[in-house]
């Protein structure tokens, strides 16, 4: 119990700024996590959950007595919603991986745990309304709570949880929501004064445009081969 309650407390002061290691520690798995991700490996998601943890104890201010002493519910929520939808990605690709692996003529390929391909038109506008309804009703659930920056907030929840949901059925756009959250995350984080955090966001923001980029490639690559085999070489149930 001592060792827990020493990671919780444990700080670094820069610059005159208080800054948890916890807060460092668990941005780093999830920056971990999103290199998982885009190289289509299963322990992205266990890592990714190392973090969402890790993340739940800093943004739920008030009760963990952060420096900043903040209640954030929706970057709090979206760690908790994360646990979930992780579980459920690790499941899928693992699934997947021994799916691909199967396949004929794969023997001595490394099988990889999901095919990058678009999201059809129904699914797209269902992620456009996704966004729209979570935005609406979580800003107003986060304001009834008394979040701090419950709209941007709502924002930022809503585009995680998607995201993370796009990339467990392996769509390319997930990279894009991502890039949707990073903008409004970055000046939401700044100014509650969880720096680590905003300052991870940048990189992200980066990093997704780089993995949007890996994964496009990728989706023309497999749409190549199957075009001159005939078939793509995908277990069905990814689609």
């Amino acid at each position: 119990m001592s060792l827990l309650v020493s990671f919780l407390d444990a700080q670094l002061v820069i610059g005159g700024v208080p800054i948890l290691w916890r807060e460092i520690i668990g941005n780093v798995f999830g920056l971990a996590a999103a290199i998982g991700g885009m190289r289509r490996v299963v322990w992205a998601w266990p890592v990714g959950i190392v973090g969402n943890l890790t993340l739940l104890t800093v943004f739920l201010g008030g009760v963990f007595h952060t420096p900043q002493d903040v209640d954030l519910y929706g970057q709090a929520g979206r760690q908790v919603m994360f646990l979930a939808v992780g579980v459920y990605g690790w499941w899928r690709w693992s699934r997947d991986r021994r799916a691909s692996a199967a396949l004929p003529g794969q023997a001595g390929i490394e099988a990889v745990a999901v095919h990058p391909h678009w999201a059809t038109g129904r699914q797209r506008a269902g992620l456009v309304v996704g966004m729209i309804t979570g935005t609406l009703v979580f800003g107003w659930v986060f304001s009834e709570l008394g979040s701090w920056g419950p709209w941007a907030d709502a924002w930022i929840f809503t585009g995680s949880i998607l995201a993370t949901y796009g990339m467990a059925r392996g769509w390319t756009e997930f990279w894009l929501l991502w890039i949707g959250v990073d903008i409004v995350g970055v000046p939401l984080l700044l100014k509650a004064g969880y720096y680590p955090s905003a300052a991870l966001y940048l990189v992200y923001g980066a990093f997704v445009i780089w993995g949007f980029v890996v994964w496009w490639r990728v989706d023309l690559a497999d749409r190549a081969r199957e075009s001159s085999v005939g078939h793509r070489s995908e277990p069905a149930a990814v689609a």
